[in-house]
């Protein structure tokens, strides 16, 4: 199930006696685990009713040992059971067990799961987290494995990472209960700023809703870039589009922004190189539109969202095949040349721009 139909469903019935949590988004996990807590615990019984576990710490069998216990603190229990992944069999006992699962045999460990879940203890919630694996691209297969050991478990939450259009709704309504006076454009800068992450949206917007608090909450575009970490990649953007262009004194423009923001000029290079190939794969692959590039890359397990696949593509659409092998050429030689005996990085990147912005 999703992590909204999970919090509806606590909303209508008491929780089940065991979950397994399955995916890496932070955000919605952390109000699925507080809900779970709320509805478990009463405000007296959660300060000795929680417990925690690491899976790569602890047995399987510890966990299972600790929510048949008894506690003198609270009558109800919520045990939070962290890195689930690390309780599988591994080398030869992996191969064993998927052997195993395949005859219908099953770990101890599994066996002693199954039968706790048949008759769980009452009052206590166990929730098994895993957190390591996505749901898609080369970690997929790793996940049905997980879920394959905790096959007794009788509900499982899939946190996949949400799109950038889940985001900018999130954004929106958040920014709307906190009283920001925010643009539509300065949102989809502030989303694109943090990757879609619906953590660090959070975090962004409570922050600037504390600078805002002076000024009539109106938050200008001049304030995310003051105060929202890694805008840095729009301004790489920018400068690619100045690049496709040949327009060279903006491109030079662009550069001594990025050294005056203080970034790091190896990291923003890579990053710069990383869509320059992307963009080289999109025209190989003949990808039409944003949406393509978005489904093509996902499904090769690279994260994603809406507005990045539209800097792909723009980049695939303004720069020619040759042109975006001699940039990728470029961009190894500067690499190099950053790594190598130098005057300054500056010096390199200035080097890179004009190769690439000559007639």
């Amino acid at each position: 199930m999703t992590p909204d139909h999970f919090l509806r469903s606590l909303e209508r019935a008491e929780p089940k006696p065991v979950y397994l949590f399955l995916g890496p988004e932070v955000y919605r996990r952390r109000l699925c685990r507080a809900a779970v807590i709320s509805k478990v615990l009463t405000p007296e019984e959660r300060d000795g009713g929680v417990s925690r576990h690491e899976l790569d710490a602890v047995s399987l069998s510890e966990v299972i040992d600790d929510a048949r216990s008894m506690s003198l603190f609270a009558g109800n229990r919520v045990i939070w059971a962290a890195s689930a992944e690390a309780a599988l069999p591994r080398g030869k006992g992996a191969a064993a067990d998927d052997e195993g699962a395949a005859t219908g045999a099953k770990s101890a460990d599994a066996s002693l799961l199954s039968d706790y879940c048949k008759d769980p203890t009452p009052g206590v919630v166990i929730i098994f987290d895993s957190s390591r694996f996505g749901l898609d691209g080369e970690d997929k297969a790793k996940n049905e494995r997980v879920a394959k050991f905790y096959a007794a478990v009788p509900e499982i939450v899939e946190f996949a990472p949400v799109t950038a259009l889940d985001a900018r709704v999130f954004a929106q309504k958040r920014a709307g209960e906190l009283a920001l006076k925010i643009g539509a454009q300065e949102l989809d800068r502030l989303v694109e700023a943090t990757a879609a992450d619906l953590a660090r949206l959070s975090n962004e917007l409570d922050k600037l809703a504390l600078f805002a608090s002076g000024h009539d909450g109106v938050i200008s575009e001049q304030d995310i870039a003051a105060l929202v970490p890694n805008l840095s990649e729009t301004t790489i953007f920018a400068l690619v589009n100045a690049l496709a262009r040949r327009d060279r004194l903006e491109s030079l423009r662009l550069l001594d922004t990025l050294i005056r923001e203080g970034e790091y000029l190896p990291l923003a290079l890579t990053f710069l190189g990383s869509l320059l190939r992307m963009a080289l794969a999109a025209r190989e692959q003949r990808l039409r539109s944003a949406q393509d590039v978005q489904n093509y890359f996902q499904k090769q397990g690279v994260a994603m969202w809406r507005s990045r696949a539209e800097q792909v593509y723009n980049a695939s659409l303004k720069f020619p095949q040759e042109k975006l092998e001699e940039a990728i050429g470029s961009v190894f030689r500067a690499d190099r040349d950053l790594k190598g005996s130098r005057p300054d990085d500056r010096i390199v990147m200035e080097d890179f721009v004009l190769r690439l912005t000559r007639a």
